[in-house]
């Protein structure tokens, strides 16, 4: 009996490994960061946070953006667990990253609320185990201010080292094992935030 096709994620979907409380990102860094931090659970002082961080709720779409942890300074890769509010508050409080005709008034309101922003969202097209481009998006979150300080060292629930089940999914997936290692993949489903998320058109 053949087994019916799974559902199309919609374009612009939040897919995340989730609880009731919490939800995971990714990110990957340099070990003399990285490491610190799993160890401790918590960003360690190096952790700028004056700068812009990005979180990516998609397991696969970090492999993408690290190389399956094989980039420079990005060798290691997190799976930092934070509350749900915080997550909600950044999307609330956030602005696309880039002008998108019929969703903003006008290029000159876009970039006076992007200023004022203390995060922001992009939409980059999704990634499968050979890391191709699917036909709809992911979530990638900016960051930055408040919402880069409250992420450190408020929304933060537990940091951990995922490079070894980076490092073995790229090995089951070199030797032709797809099967295998989406099995290992994190259980990502889709994720309804408690209020507004800026979309693409």
């Amino acid at each position: 009996m053949t087994r019916p096709a799974e559902p199309t994620p919609q374009q612009h979907e939040i897919r995340a490994l989730h609880t009731e409380t919490t939800l995971t990102v990714y990110q990957a860094y340099a070990p003399s960061l990285g490491l610190p931090a799993a160890r401790d659970g918590r960003f360690p002082p190096a952790w700028k946070r004056d700068r812009m961080t990005w979180i990516k709720p998609s397991f696969l779409w970090m492999m993408y953006r690290c190389g399956w942890a094989l980039k420079e300074g990005q060798e290691t890769v997190l799976a930092v667990e934070i509350t749900r509010e915080g997550f909600d508050w950044a999307l609330a409080n956030a602005e696309l990253s880039h002008y998108e005709r019929g969703v903003h008034p006008d290029h000159a309101s876009w970039q006076r609320t992007l200023r004022s922003a203390p995060a922001r969202v992009q939409w980059d097209p999704e990634r499968d185990l050979h890391l191709n481009r699917l036909p709809y998006r992911s979530l990638q979150l900016g960051l930055s201010g408040e919402a880069a300080r409250r992420y450190a060292d408020e929304w933060t629930v537990s940091v951990r080292d995922v490079t070894p089940l980076a490092r073995r999914i790229h090995e089951l997936v070199r030797s032709g094992r797809d099967d295998a290692a989406a099995g290992l993949l994190p259980g990502e489903t889709p994720y309804t935030a408690a209020g507004r998320v800026p979309r693409l058109r």
